[in-house]
């Protein structure tokens, strides 16, 4: 998948048999904790969720699920993390490029976006490197942490019509 200076980084699916390291890994990288709704949700979402090995060890992973928002789709980016001690090794970006190929292959979604608390800088230039834009602030998004607001970053992948 990914040969970055001498690693291999690879991703594979998510199955019933390795998502208690999914479950792991999330609460390592994120100040949240994830219901076991969307540990089994993930479990059903196929493509959509993947874990990113650095040299075969877990090190990250992303979970996507598509929105419909009055009849249009969109891709939303769950969660997408890796390990603080493997960031800045292109582990992320692969993570991405994977979401991008899934949105281009099963086509026809008008945005990909997720929500990144506001004091996250390094995530919101990662994503701002890739292509997506702040458009909105929900405030009190998060429940249990401070900063409890949120920005909300989206890349369009169909562009707006012009009136």
């Amino acid at each position: 998948m990914g040969q970055i200076k001498g690693v291999r980084i690879e991703l594979g699916g998510i199955t019933q048999h390795n998502i208690k390291q999914l479950k792991r890994l999330n609460q390592y990288i994120f100040p949240v904790s994830y219901n076991d709704k969307f540990y089994k949700d993930v479990l059903e979402v196929g493509e959509l969720a993947k874990l990113a090995y650095f040299n075969d060890v877990v090190v990250g992973a992303v979970c996507c699920r598509v929105d419909v928002h009055d009849g249009v789709r969109h891709l939303y980016i769950m969660t997408l993390g890796c390990l603080a001690m493997y960031r800045r090794h292109g582990i992320g970006s692969v993570l991405l490029e994977h979401v991008f190929k899934i949105a281009k292959s099963q086509g026809s979604f008008h945005s990909i976006f997720l929500h990144v608390q506001i004091n996250n800088d390094s995530a919101i230039n990662f994503y701002k490197h890739f292509g997506f834009e702040i458009v909105e602030t929900k405030e009190h998004y998060y429940k249990r942490i401070e900063p409890s607001d949120a920005y909300v970053l989206e890349k369009r992948l169909i562009p707006e019509k012009s009136a």
